[in-house]
C-alpha cells in the first residue's frame, strides 16, 4: 500500500473527498450533497463517514494527513469559519476541532480557494513556479496567493479575499459593505445581474448570456467586454503588487474565455508596466473543480512533513 492523503472539499451543495497520493494519483474519490437542512451536526457526520470509508479502504497506518477545504474566512488559529455565506450553520463554530475529535487524528482547515491556488501550484497549471495567483470565477469571486510555494495567509488567515478588490469606485454595491468589487463585477451572478439591467432577461443563466454573446447580441458581448475590463483592472493590480510570472482564472466562467480575455488583456496592458515589460503569464487553470481536493490533499502531506521534521529535531 502507497502513502496517501485525504483531501475533502466542503461547498454549500457538494461535499468531496478523495484519497490521493504523494504523486498526484486519486486512487478513490466519493462525492455526495451537503445536507445544510440537516444542521452542522450531519454535515460534519457525512464529512467524518467520508474519510473513514476512505481510511478504511486504504489503512490508517499509510494515511499521511487529512486536508480539509471550506468557502469563507478561515481563523487559522482557533480552526473556525467566519463570515462564509454558502456555510452559515458553520458561522463561528470550531469545525477543525470538531472534526478533530471525532476522526482522533490533526486535521488542516483552509479556505477552499486557497486550496485550489495549492492544488494548481502541486499538481495542475503552476507546477513549474514557486509564486502565482488564482482568481476563481463562480458565483462569486475568490482568489488564493501562493508565496514560495506556499499559501499566503496574512495576519489572521485573511488574505487573497480577490474578489472584494475595487475595480469600479462607485459600482454595484456588495454584500461585505464595499462598492464595485470585483466579484459583482466579473462573477457568473455578475453577468446574470447586467443580463437583466440590460433586459435581455430575468432568469437568464450566465451560459444564456453567453449563447447570446456568441449569436451576435451586442448587449451580451458588452458584458462579457465589461468583465474583462474588471478582470484586467484587478490583474494589472496584482501585476504590479507582487510580479509573479503566472496568474490563473478558473470556474465555471472560463467557457467565456474567448469573449473576456481580449479586452482583459488589452486592460492589463494599458494599466501594467510591469505586464508590458515582462513576460508575465495570464492562463488557464488545469483541474478545474478538483483543484480543491488536490490542494486540500497536499495539506496534509504537508502537515505530515511537518511534524516529521519537529519529531527529529526533538530525539537528535
Amino acid at each position: 500500500m502507497v502513502d496517501y492523503s485525504i483531501g475533502v472539499d466542503l461547498g454549500g451543495t457538494n461535499l468531496r473527498a478523495a484519497a490521493i497520493t504523494g504523486a498526484g494519483e486519486v486512487l478513490a474519490k466519493i462525492a455526495g450533497t451537503t445536507n445544510l437542512s440537516e444542521g452542522r451536526h450531519k454535515v460534519l457526520e457525512d464529512m467524518v463517514n467520508s474519510v473513514c470509508k476512505l481510511r478504511d479502504q486504504f489503512g490508517p497506518k499509510q494515511l499521511a494527513g487529512i486536508g480539509i477545504g471550506v468557502p469563507g474566512f478561515i481563523v487559522l488559529e482557533t480552526g473556525t469559519i467566519v463570515g462564509s455565506n454558502n456555510l452559515a450553520v458553520f458561522d463561528g463554530a470550531p469545525i477543525r476541532d470538531e472534526i478533530e475529535q471525532r476522526l482522533g487524528v490533526p486535521v488542516c482547515l483552509e479556505n477552499d480557494a486557497n486550496a485550489a491556488a495549492l492544488g494548481e501550484k502541486w499538481i495542475g497549471a503552476g507546477r513549474e513556479v514557486d509564486d502565482l495567483v488564482l482568481i476563481t470565477l463562480g458565483t462569486g469571486v475568490g482568489g488564493g496567493i501562493i508565496f514560495g510555494g506556499k499559501i499566503l495567509h496574512g495576519k489572521v488567515g485573511m488574505a487573497g479575499e480577490l474578489g472584494h478588490m475595487t475595480v469600479v469606485p462607485n459600482g454595484y454595491p456588495c454584500g461585505c459593505g464595499n462598492r464595485g468589487c470585483l466579484e459583482k463585477h466579473a462573477s457568473a451572478t455578475a453577468i446574470t445581474c447586467m443580463a437583466k439591467l440590460l433586459q435581455l432577461g430575468s432568469e437568464m443563466t450566465a451560459k444564456d448570456v453567453y449563447d447570446l454573446a456568441l449569436s451576435g447580441n451586442q448587449k451580451a458581448v458588452m458584458i462579457f467586454e465589461s468583465m474583462g475590463e474588471a478582470l484586467g483592472i484587478a490583474l494589472a493590480s496584482l501585476i504590479n503588487i507582487f510580479n509573479f510570472p503566472l496568474y490563473l482564472l478558473s470556474g465555471g466562467p472560463l467557457a467565456s474565455w474567448d469573449l473576456f480575455a481580449p479586452t482583459m488583456i488589452a486592460e492589463i496592458r494599458k494599466r501594467s508596466f510591469t505586464y508590458r515589460n515582462d513576460q508575465t503569464r495570464i492562463e488557464k487553470a488545469m483541474l478545474g473543480n478538483q483543484a480543491g481536493l488536490f490542494g486540500a490533499a497536499y495539506l496534509g502531506f504537508e502537515a505530515a512533513s511537518l511534524r516529521s521534521t519537529a519529531l527529529a529535531s526533538t530525539t537528535a
